[in-house]
Parts: C-alpha cells; structure tokens; sequence
C-alpha cells in the first residue's frame, strides 16, 4: 500500500500559512482546524517549513508568551522531510518512528499535494489488517 492510496480516502486538503503569520494565528488554525501541524508555503504549494503544536510549546517554554506575537519562520522547522505518492506505507512508518515526527507533507511534481499524519497511516494500516482478518475467516469458514 502506498501514500496516493490514503490520499484517496483522507482526501487532499492542505491547510497553510506564510512564514510572516503569527504563532498566535498558526495555533487558532490549528484549533479549529483539530490539526497537529501546519505546513509552512509562502506561495501555498512549495513548502518552505512545517510548525506543529510541540514547537509552539517548545517556543513558549523558551521565549515566554511574547513568542506568540511572532511570525511562524521562528518557531518552524525548515528542514521538512517530505514523502511522495509512491511511497510504501512500511516506509513512512519507519520514517515517521527514526525521525520523531507526526505529519509529511506529500510532494507530487515538485508541488504540494497532501499531507499525511502519523494517525492516517496507523489507520490504514489498522483497516488493512481488518480486511486481511476477515478474508481470512471468510476464507476458512467456506472452505
């Protein structure tokens, strides 16, 4: 299995910011939105960063409240590691789990076309093993 095919079923809406939107309005996005992590695209569909709520309460830890009035580009991470359509499900797990992170922005062409989080995938994955048992027990109980 592999990322377009979540993708599929999640669908493709990516939520942004630009890296002059304040921490403030980042995290109001990310409450209504009941998102973890927003991608950072100056130009919506090149993605330049990628903040999540850990680097908000890390910021605050830091900084203090005064943090909140800045904009995104100081809290973001800028090496985002991204993954494609292609890729294998097993990889973004194993990716995911080495590197500590929760989202990958998915990338298509050099543009932004998704994102996928660390819940998307355990999902799946979960629902696949679902199919899987019950082929099985199908498969047993009319053999």
């Amino acid at each position: 299995m592999n990322v377009s095919q979540i993708l599929k079923t999640k669908g493709q809406r990516v939520i942004t910011a630009t890296t002059e939107t304040t921490i403030r309005a980042v995290m109001d996005v990310l409450a209504h939105e009941g998102i973890g992590a927003i991608i950072i695209a100056d130009d919506g569909g090149h993605v330049d960063g990628i903040i999540s709520e850990r680097d908000i309460v890390r910021g605050l830890a830091e900084r203090g409240e005064t943090v909140l009035d800045g904009p995104a580009r100081d809290l973001m991470t800028k090496r985002v590691i991204t993954c494609g359509l292609e890729d294998k499900i097993d990889e973004l797990m194993q990716q995911m789990t080495e590197n500590r992170i929760r989202h990958l922005p998915v990338i298509d062409n050099l543009a932004l076309v998704g994102v996928i989080s660390i819940g998307d995938v355990v999902k799946f994955r979960v629902d696949e093993l679902e199919n899987e048992t019950t082929m099985l027990r199908d498969y047993i109980e009319h053999s």
